[in-house]
């Protein structure tokens, strides 16, 4: 059951009677509706609070979602306390007051403000040893005991105002990674026995049910094509650049969009069964994973504490001066480390994915700031996904290249077909004139038809010509061969059922490779290799125009990893870009795998990163904003530690009393999460 609480426009407060489990589950559900811009999770307070639209429809989805949540629904957005503000709010009003009550009741104001920090302290000191937690007890219980409660609650006042500077700005970060994330539909079509089509909730299906899929829509389940014809885009599962032409018997992949035609999809996987779904959990495990220089600063903020403590005896030894342990006290080295890491992680993974590229962990951000080798696929990384014609070879006599592609590019208009458009595209690019011509007919999978003063044309693929239409092309299968052998896709032209024109298409050459590989060099990179399966000559000559230092040619693709590996064995530290299903293994070898936007299903499963703007040029802000980020790392550390020790300094020797102290060292730490924030902006 879900009850409003509060209510706004376009702002519900939700409380739910669920486990912590379930509430994940509910903000999951209500987060992939449509609709909905925010979802933070309160377990504390058993309560959702949602900013929406304000569409009535989408606010009775958002109570129906969040009162009964899919079982297996994965928990895109995880519970957050959401009670910082609260806290800091309190925690200032206690500092406020404690200046103006009378001493009895500052008192007992005190005790019941810092009561919580020093119980979180005693119970870390009995049972993991020196923490955080327990200098920040002490720091807060001795001024409390000795009667100095400005001191105690001024102190916890800025320690609030630190930590919620810092989960404010996490928040906002997972929350920006968590929306680039796969978003289920609403609704579907599912087709009844008697042909019937009703729209039934996505979250229902249970598989098997026959789901209609229409032109321009995305298809919600993998299954099996059981009527209808279509070309499915499936590059952003797959990877492939060409529309895929399916019919019945075919599979069908969730998250292909189709561009021509109709589908009816018998459901087979349904849900986080699907290809994207499991895309979306490997992407959200992995974003909430620590990145290991945040444990290690976690780790090393600890073993920080230690020094506090020491210098604390060390001074009271000498001196017998309570003022001054408590002045002592107040300084923690392990704030600003341990704050200032996650903050300069997010904020780099935030800038990343405001600028196209999205990084699964703040592991990757540290290591990727150390590659000084990047590795290539060559295929839909330095080149294109998009064709161009590189050879045309009239079959008739008297017929000229100009000719042959103004016939096909007139009929070849017609459809989105990116072989056909790459046809049109070259035919504009020549300034031909359009031959007029009568009815085109598509053949979805298949090809074109259409009459051209009288005449019979037809282009298409081989199977459509040779099989279906019965026209041979057996005198070029030499030319064929040669044209295959080069890695090129071939487009078949015929006219009065006779051989017209073959057609050859390759994957052209980025225009921003080179300059891009300029950048990486000048960034750092040492060495930039490309591998690829093309015959010595074309792959050296790619090289060469793009200034590679090696170049791998004639690879199968279980060779791809095995390179790497052998990178990393001579102490290279390796990036390697790939789109492929084949770049799977080299993607997981590599220190940092790195997919195009137009990926295969396991290359961004197994990428550390996917840039999501099809350019290259995203390697180099990604690089550029990793290598920022680690600096920004180093240089807070070191400015927390001469900042800190002066501090202690002033502490030891009685310079700095404990208010001062505390005002000063917790405003280092703020003025250094201040700064990581500004440079995420800046960047």
């Amino acid at each position: 059951m879900a009850r409003i609480v509060h209510e706004l426009p376009g702002r519900l407060r939700l409380r739910l009677a669920q486990t912590a489990d379930g509430l994940a589950r509910a903000g999951a559900a209500v987060r992939d509706i449509a609709g909905v811009a925010r979802v933070r999770v309160n377990p504390g307070c058993r309560s959702l609070v949602v900013r929406y639209d304000g569409d009535p429809q989408v606010r009775a989805r958002i109570l129906a979602h969040a009162a009964n949540p899919p079982p297996a629904e994965h928990p895109l957005v995880q519970p957050t306390p959401g009670t910082e503000g609260s806290q800091l709010a309190l925690a200032g009003a206690a500092a406020l007051a404690s200046l103006v009550l009378p001493r009895e009741a500052a008192r007992v104001l005190t005790v019941a403000n810092v009561a919580g920090t020093v119980a979180r302290g005693i119970h870390a000191a009995a049972t993991e040893g020196l923490k955080v937690e327990v200098l920040d007890a002490l720091a807060i219980g001795l001024p409390t005991l000795r009667g100095r409660f400005t001191t105690a609650n001024f102190t916890r006042f800025l320690m609030e105002l630190a930590v919620y500077i810092e989960s404010t700005t996490v928040e906002r970060s997972d929350e920006l990674l968590r929306s680039l994330l796969h978003r289920k539909p609403d609704d579907v079509w599912v087709e009844l026995p008697d042909g019937r089509l009703i729209r039934v909730p996505f979250a229902h299906l249970k598989g098997g049910e026959h789901i209609a899929v229409g032109l321009g829509e995305t298809v919600p389940v993998d299954g099996r094509v059981i009527s209808g014809d279509a070309y499915a885009d499936q590059s952003a599962v797959t990877g492939e650049s060409l529309p895929v032409p399916l019919s019945p018997g075919g599979e069908a992949l969730a998250g292909s969009i189709l561009t021509d035609g109709r589908l009816v999809i018998r459901a087979e996987r349904v849900g986080e069964a699907t290809t994207t779904g499991r895309i979306t959990r490997y992407i959200q495990e992995a974003l909430e994973r620590p990145a290991e220089i945040q444990s290690v600063s976690d780790a090393l903020a600890d073993r920080r504490v230690g020094i506090t403590l020491a210098s604390a005896a060390g001074v009271f030894a000498l001196t017998r001066d309570w003022r001054r342990i408590e002045s002592v006290f107040m300084v923690d080295y392990s704030c600003t480390v341990k704050l200032g890491t996650p903050i300069a992680l997010k904020r780099a993974m935030y800038n990343a994915a405001r600028q196209g590229c999205l990084v699964k962990s703040g592991q990757t951000v540290e290591t990727l700031a150390g590659i000084d080798t990047v590795v290539f696929d060559k295929t839909g990384t330095l080149t294109h996904n998009t064709l161009e014609v590189t050879d045309i070879v009239p079959l008739v006599g008297g017929l000229g290249e100009d000719e042959a592609v103004a016939i096909v590019a007139s009929l070849g208009e017609h459809t989105s077909h990116p072989i056909a458009r790459a046809v049109v595209e070259l035919a504009r690019a020549r300034r031909l004139a359009h031959v007029d011509h009568q009815e085109v007919n598509f053949i979805v999978g298949h090809g074109v038809e259409g009459a051209i003063g009288g005449d019979v044309v037809r282009f298409g693929s081989r199977h459509y010509l040779e099989d279906d239409e019965h026209i041979s092309f057996a005198r070029q299968r030499a030319l064929v061969r040669t044209f295959q052998a080069e890695g090129k896709s071939l487009l078949y032209a015929a006219r009065n059922d006779r051989p017209l024109a073959v057609f050859a298409l390759r994957d052209r050459l980025r225009a921003e490779a080179g300059d891009t590989l300029r950048r990486l060099r000048a960034g750092g990179v040492e060495r930039l290799v490309m591998i690829t399966g093309d015959h010595r000559a074309k792959a050296l000559a790619i090289g060469a125009a793009l200034g590679l230092d090696d170049v791998h040619y004639e690879q199968q693709p279980e060779d791809k990893a095995r390179i790497i590996g052998e990178l990393k064995a001579a102490g290279r530290r390796v990036a390697y870009v790939g789109d492929g299903v084949n770049d799977g293994p080299a993607l997981m070898m590599a220190d940092v795998g790195i997919a195009m936007p137009r990926a295969a299903d396991i290359a961004r499963a197994t990428a550390d990163i996917i840039l999501l703007d099809d350019h290259l040029a995203s390697l180099v802000t990604v690089l550029g904003l990793s290598r920022n980020a680690m600096q920004l790392i180093h240089s807070n550390f070191r400015v927390a530690v001469g900042v800190n020790s002066a501090i202690l300094a002033g502490a030891a020797t009685g310079l700095l009393p404990s208010l001062a102290t505390a005002t000063l060292h917790n405003g280092t730490t703020i003025a250094v999460l201040v700064r990581s924030l500004l440079a995420g902006k800046r960047t």
